[in-house]
């Protein structure tokens, strides 16, 4: 077994037994399955659900066309011969507000409201009461009950997406829920990523520091150590990943199952499972060259993870400006994003659940990314060389390309 094996082992193996690593690889799946099984739970629990309590509204009819129809749901309107005797029941408790409905109603349509509790506006369950009762007792006399109930509720808007190659149903019907799966799991890229190459800059920041680097130096090549170090590192992190993207098979059927009326048919498909993991893959080969980078430069542990928080940062950039990438995915700025290599895992990942990324994009993006990953890897091999040895002060910017252009 070559040196190269011998250092992935051991990172590979010191890695997965890791207590926090094996936490979060469990805990993810795990709060998934407790909030879907308490969430059906509680639906269970509150299927009978009790009588909705009575709400009391008062109302002044200045426009004379109330006939009847005071019972809304759970709002009850009562009836007042002025707003006089209208503040007098507020007064008494018997009532908390009331609308006035002005003489000049049918020609204005504005309809006063007095309360003595603090709000914005009225809620919209109350106005919707409102807005029935008033319904009602203007049409009811002259409107069958289907039209006027229709009237009412005279949109539902069921949206179908056509694939305009087949002409039939797209498989990918979008909507809010296509969204969520690619939201989370955004997020668990960016864990899954930062996790694994965190630890990589955390033990070389800790060897070089404690002096550990130049032991480990004297019996293996730079090249060796941090091959199998990036190696090593990056499969456990695709172990986790991959846990988590078969725990979200399981968990998206179980969700929609229990909650087919809400969540509708949430699914992982096997195409997001491999966009998944190469997003995986070339994102954590990419920041970890980046931190192995880092890690050789800084002189400690809190220099190193410094100099690392603004690459962090530019990796979930993305997530700052998710409303904009969800409603305009196809605008170029999500395009530019996606084909810069270090905000590509993550802007991909959200566009795929608001529209259908081209696959030039999705495959240039890959290219990018790949290219970026060699060339930094040749720039990091030379810094790794140049600096991994180096203690004490930081290097200043301008030191650091003067010694690589040296080098």
């Amino acid at each position: 077994m070559n040196k190269t094996s011998l250092i992935f082992k051991h990172e590979f193996t010191t890695m997965i037994r890791r207590t926090g690593f094996i936490i979060m690889t469990v805990a993810i799946p795990l709060v998934g399955l407790i909030v879907i099984g308490g969430g059906q739970i509680f639906s269970n629990l509150t299927g009978a659900k009790l009588p909705a309590e009575v709400v009391k509204v008062g109302y002044v009819d200045q426009a004379s066309i109330i006939s009847g129809h005071q019972d809304q749901g759970n709002f009850t309107f009562v009836n007042f011969d002025s707003t006089g005797t209208a503040n007098q029941a507020i007064r008494d408790k018997e009532i908390e507000e009331y609308i006035v409905i002005p003489a000049d109603y049918l020609a204005k349509g504005t309809v006063g409201h007095v309360t003595v509790n603090r709000e914005l506006q009225p809620s919209a369950d109350k106005v919707q009461a409102a807005t029935d009762f008033l319904l009602d007792n203007l049409l009811s006399a002259d409107v069958p009950p289907d039209v006027l109930a229709r009237a009412k509720a005279p949109i539902n808007v069921s949206s179908v997406i056509i694939d305009p190659n087949t002409g039939l149903p797209a498989e990918n019907q979008g909507g809010a829920v296509a969204v969520v799966l690619p939201y989370f799991f955004s997020i668990l890229l960016v864990l899954a990523i930062f996790t694994s190459s965190g630890y990589l800059l955390q033990g070389l920041a800790e060897e070089k520091e404690n002096r550990i680097m130049e032991v480990l130096l004297s019996s293996v090549s730079a090249r060796e150590l941090i091959t199998g170090k990036v190696l090593g590192l990056g499969a456990a992190g695709l172990l986790q990943m991959s846990i988590w993207l078969i725990s979200a098979r399981f968990l998206a059927n179980l969700a929609s199952t229990n909650f087919s009326d809400i969540l509708g048919a949430l699914e992982v498909t096997t195409t997001f499972v491999i966009l998944g993991l190469s997003y995986f893959i070339l994102g954590y080969l990419l920041y970890a060259i980046i931190m192995a980078a880092v890690g050789s430069i800084a002189s400690s542990m809190r220099e190193s993870q410094q100099l690392a928080t603004v690459f962090s940062l530019m990796a979930v950039s993305p997530l700052w400006g998710l409303v904009f990438l969800i409603e305009n995915p196809n605008h170029p700025v999500a395009i530019a994003l996606t084909l810069f290599p270090f905000t590509s895992p993550i802007t991909t990942m959200i566009r795929i659940g608001s529209t259908d990324v081209p696959f030039w994009q999705i495959g240039t993006s890959m290219a990018i990314m790949a290219a970026t990953i060699v060339g930094l890897l040749f720039l990091s091999a030379k810094i790794f060389r140049t600096f991994l040895l180096m203690t004490g002060k930081t290097p200043k910017l301008g030191e650091i390309f003067r010694m690589l252009k040296e080098a």
